[in-house]
């Protein structure tokens, strides 16, 4: 872990432990005592929002001719993508790399999934700031304290902002871009394969936004997987004996995501989902030992799905090990050589 990733580690701890010292261990654990076997039910759930993404990212990537990657290829790489964002430290960026390479090595073409994946992850991006502007109109009748209202709207816009400038920088050639960078870089170095990837990819991903109802069916399919994470958040307060509205729901997913978003340098979000909860909770009513019992079922669920999603990336992984090491199915040690067969008639 480098030394960034390690202090941020260290700082999302502290503060999830000051919460749970502040709130009181023995309050959150029977809380989700009582949520009992709620908890597989509410990680079941979440099998709709992802069938979403997935249908999303499949509509994100270039479909041309032969090129059509099955929909249960993009379901498994955006499930082990998930799981390595969720449980591993990788600033919510290593995931995009492993969903591409699960993709390419299923037989789609690298530069279409690098493409795909990066105008998927664009996209979803701009369904969760529409997603979370919503949250923003619904917390300013919830809340007086003009002061979270604009705190939140302040870090939604920048966020905002990077997504249209990122959009931006793929429009006008963001790999070759990064290549001709590099390249200065590192001016000894010999960059022309890289530079012809660069191109590649820059092609593929100008294919994709060409596609204009493709396009607009990704946008749609994320922001109703966004929308529909909000039942995770309804039935897991419901679990924990708490009534709330669907609405009062779509505050706190739509809100507490966009916490979690702004806070992707920590690996987890550790401790600050958990402060996002108790702030926004206050705001319904529910209690602080609740509203971070909310937080831990969203983790035990990332457990229950990443875990699986993490054994299978590997299982993949040593898959195409062993391809490359044992011989081809096809090799014969035994075959005649070439000249000594029958020709055929």
């Amino acid at each position: 872990m480098k030394r960034g990733a390690l202090i941020a580690f260290v700082f999302g701890l502290a503060l999830f432990i000051a919460l749970l010292v502040y709130t009181g261990a023995g309050a959150i654990l029977q809380a989700l005592e009582v949520a009992g076997w709620g908890l597989v039910g509410i990680a079941a759930f979440h099998a709709l929002p992802l069938a979403l993404d997935s249908a999303g990212q499949w509509y994100a990537l270039p479909h041309a001719g032969e090129e059509r990657p099955r929909l249960a290829t993009t379901l498994r790489a955006r499930w082990i993508a998930e799981s390595v964002n969720g449980l591993l430290p990788v600033a919510q960026m290593g995931g995009l790399f492993v969903m591409a390479r699960v993709i390419a090595q299923r037989g789609y073409p690298g530069s279409a999934a690098g493409a795909g994946v990066t105008v998927g992850t664009t996209l979803q991006m701009l369904a969760q700031m529409l997603f979370s502007f919503v949250g923003v109109l619904l917390l300013i009748s919830y809340s007086g304290d003009i002061g979270i209202v604009l705190a939140l709207v302040l870090g939604i816009s920048l966020f905002t902002a990077f997504c249209v400038w990122f959009y931006h920088l793929q429009r006008h050639g963001l790999y070759q871009r990064l290549a001709g960078f590099l390249q200065r870089l590192s001016s000894g170095r010999d960059w022309e394969s890289f530079s012809g990837g660069a191109q590649a990819l820059d092609a593929a991903v100008r294919r994709v936004y060409a596609q204009l109802a493709r396009v607009w069916a990704s946008f749609f399919l994320y922001l109703a997987g966004w929308v529909v994470g909000t039942g995770e958040v309804w039935l897991a307060l419901h679990a924990l004996d708490i009534d709330v509205s669907l609405q009062d729901a779509f505050l706190l997913e739509s809100l507490g995501q966009a916490i979690t978003a702004m806070a992707f340098i920590i690996p987890g979000a550790l401790g600050v989902q958990e402060g996002g909860y108790v702030l926004l909770c206050a705001l319904i009513g529910v209690p602080a030992d609740a509203a971070i019992a909310l937080s831990l079922i969203k983790r035990v669920r990332q457990l229950a799905l990443g875990i699986p999603g993490l054994l299978s990336w590997q299982l993949f992984e040593g898959r195409r090990l062993r391809a490359r090491t044992v011989l081809p199915a096809t090799a014969d040690p035994v075959a005649k050589p070439i000249s000594d067969r029958t020709p055929r008639s």
